[in-house]
């Protein structure tokens, strides 16, 4: 009896680690006409939810504060890339390597700061699944919410925006901080690198992309607690107001 070991030629790819096992092929289009489509992509769904939010908001007393509208833009854009793009990494992760849709092509161009994207890894598959699942939903919710805030809204619509908004600001430091510890364990304990050793990969894509959803949602959170810290002094105020009548 003969034994026969079959083994997988993988192509040669420019991600680190060199060994990762990845199909990979080169992206057909440049990068600027990849980012280029990307962004007219993200530009155009952001726009229409701010159209929409100054449709929702116009019926109320007042407009939206600058510090909502940036709300409404910054949720916009985490539904965009938490339902689309993280969903067709989801639907799509096993082939990304070799795909030349542009979602992929930009996948691939992303990977050189994260190979992890193109192996299938376990981690990334469990937390995009929650993020396609839970956070881009609720992220859509958070800009329908917002925009209705110059109305004269009840006290549970306004407690639901918050707790929207908290969740998903929650929701988004604790995915940073998964994704920056796990990539800094596997460097600095493991010596496994996942990332190019270049300026641009490393720093520009690897930290700088990520470093607003570990940013913002802080701000947001702040927001959150002093609306309901003003609730909850309001509420005081009127039961004193009872008290001394």
């Amino acid at each position: 009896m003969t034994n026969t070991t079959t083994t997988t030629t993988w192509r040669s790819h420019p991600y680190y680690p060199p060994t990762a096992a990845i199909d990979y092929v080169p992206n057909a289009s440049p990068l600027s006409v990849i980012l280029g489509a990307f962004g007219g992509l993200i530009g155009a769904w952001v726009l229409g939810w701010l159209g929409l939010a100054k449709r929702i908001s116009s019926a109320g007393k007042q407009g939206l504060s600058g510090a909502d509208w940036f709300s409404v833009g910054w949720f916009a854009l985490c539904g965009f890339l938490h339902i689309f793009f993280e969903g067709h990494f989801i639907l799509n992760h096993a082939s990304l390597a070799s795909s030349q849709s542009l979602f992929s092509q930009l996948w691939k161009e992303y990977s050189l700061s994260d190979s992890r994207y193109l192996s299938s890894d376990p981690f990334m598959l469990c937390i995009e699944s929650l993020t396609l699942l839970l956070w881009g939903p609720l992220s859509l919710l958070s800009v329908v919410l917002t925009a209705r805030s110059t109305r004269r809204r009840s006290a549970t619509e306004q407690t639901v925006r918050h707790l929207t908004q908290a969740a998903v600001s929650v929701a988004h430091l604790y995915g940073a901080a998964l994704y920056y510890g796990t990539c800094g364990f596997a460097e600095h304990i493991r010596g496994e690198v996942y990332s190019r050793p270049e300026f641009l990969y490393y720093w520009v894509y690897y930290a700088g992309m990520n470093a607003p959803w570990g940013v913002v949602p802080i701000w947001l959170l702040w927001r959150s607690a002093k609306a309901i810290r003003g609730a909850f002094e309001a509420a005081e105020r009127a039961q004193e107001e009872r008290k001394g009548k």
